[in-house]
């Protein structure tokens, strides 16, 4: 199937709903990178249809910017480049920081990790309560004017904050955690986003892996990888979680003959304004994203999916875990 594609105020073409995700690609909390294999990774991505590349400057410390950067030498002009801004890290402990001298040195360092002269999508990661909002949208209104940056968005923000940062700079994008499990945004973000026009970065869609159809009770996440510490990967929890994996890839392959995995994309698809952030760091991790394309969901099909969910899930948890600490 086609790959579908939403506007994004401000990036000058449409980009797909299935963005490439490169958290993982920087090695940091990921169990180490793998340059030759990320790259042909973004190279397969690209080959698929996907036009929209998300990363960060903590990904690895520079390391996933850099890698996208090598990777898109001569397809720059295909893709738009979504990079996030206002973390700092001190012994490889990342902290907030969205104070004016971090983001005016941000930006220069990463322009140049990614070998380009505009970032498409600038993204504040985390909000810091140190820093008045105010200071950090006019230093991002500011680059916006200077032509280094073609839209603005933030990430993990409430409601109330969007609104903040829109009275002072215009917002084009949100990014929350946002999957079948961990679905908080619906009280508040997602209507508020598309009451405004915003674009909604869902990470994490697979749920850290969860939603890939791959995991067992055997799978063992090493002390450097970020889902040793995620609630939902440890007992009792994660014999709950994979049960509902197991319900939903049944459901998915009698309904819709397609994967759980590509159940857990169109799920997030049919949400609302929403892109899909697919992580992978191995070309075959991106296998069957046309499965995730063309198609919808009913409303019944919905219903069943909430009734897999509750049976299975006794002890739901967020993604709480994942918030960084501030300066």
């Amino acid at each position: 199937m086609p790959m579908e594609t939403i506007a994004v105020s401000g990036i000058p073409f449409p980009v797909s709903r299935i963005a490439l995700g490169t958290w993982a690609i920087g090695g940091w909390m990921w169990g180490g990178a793998d340059d030759r294999q990320a790259i042909a990774t973004i190279h397969e991505a690209l080959d698929l249809g996907i036009s929209l590349i998300d990363t960060a400057p903590v990904y690895g410390f520079g390391h996933s910017e850099e890698v996208v950067g090598e990777a898109l030498v001569g397809r720059r002009d295909k893709v738009a480049i979504a990079t996030k801004v206002g973390l700092d890290w001190k012994d490889g402990k990342p902290f907030r920081n969205s104070s004016a001298a971090r983001i005016r040195q941000e930006i220069e360092d990463s322009l140049r990790r990614l070998r380009t002269d505009r970032i498409d999508l600038y993204q504040i990661h985390w909000p810091d309560p140190a820093v008045p909002l105010d200071e950090t949208a006019r230093v991002l209104e500011d680059l916006h004017r200077e032509g280094k940056v073609l839209a603005l968005g933030v990430s993990n923000f409430s409601v109330a904050q969007m609104e903040q940062f829109s009275a002072v700079a215009p917002l084009a994008a949100v990014q929350p955690p946002y999957n079948l499990f961990e679905r908080a945004i619906e009280d508040d973000i997602l209507p508020w986003s598309a009451a405004h026009g915003l674009a909604v970065l869902a990470y994490g869609p697979l749920c850290r892996g969860l939603l890939s159809g791959r995991m067992t009770a055997a799978s063992h996440f090493g002390s450097d990888d970020l889902r040793s510490a995620d609630p939902k990967f440890q007992a009792p929890r994660f014999a709950q979680y994979l049960a509902a994996v197991a319900a939903l890839e049944a459901f998915a392959k009698e309904r819709f003959g397609r994967s759980v995995l590509a159940l857990a994309i169109r799920w997030v698809l049919d949400q609302g304004p929403t892109i899909a952030l697919w992580g992978a760091r191995k070309p075959e991790q991106i296998a069957g994203i046309d499965q995730a394309c063309g198609w919808t969901l009913s409303a019944a099909d919905k219903v069943e999916i909430d009734r897999i969910l509750a049976a299975h899930i006794t002890d739901p948890v967020g993604p709480e875990f994942m918030a960084p600490p501030g300066g």
